[in-house]
């Protein structure tokens, strides 16, 4: 399985996880990926405590969709999680508001979603 295919598996689990602990509905979309009973939605974004290369993980956000989840009074579930043989142990969630995350730079690198992004520190959004 390569890296990225591998990223997006434990990428859905910990989504799936993500809408169990909040209650959430499914509603796939560029900008979201889940709702609040009420329709508010809902951006779920996770990442590796430590890469296979020693790097912190970061979080990825994207400026159009960012900016789409703020006008829809959106919110953020931030996952970090560890790589496991049977799948990922999910070690901090946390649910936020879309106007509570860290001040964003947007540069480059998401072209291949005609936008820009943004890396989010985990120190950023889980304060020790």
């Amino acid at each position: 399985m390569s890296r990225s295919h591998r990223a997006n598996h434990y990428g859905t689990i910990c989504e799936k996880r993500a809408m169990d602990r909040y209650d959430l509905e499914p509603a796939r979309a560029s900008w979201k990926d889940a709702e609040f009973e009420h329709g508010r939605p809902v951006e779920i974004k996770s990442t590796m405590y430590r890469h296979s290369d020693g790097q912190p993980g970061t979080f990825k956000l994207y400026e159009k969709y960012h900016r789409r989840l703020r006008r829809e009074d959106g919110h953020y579930v931030f996952v970090v999680y560890k790589a496991t043989e049977k799948g990922v142990n999910i070690l901090e969630m946390k649910l936020t508001h879309s106007s509570q995350v860290p001040r964003l730079s947007w540069h480059g690198g998401g072209d291949h979603r005609g936008t820009r992004q943004a890396k989010i520190q985990l120190g950023a959004i889980f304060k020790s």
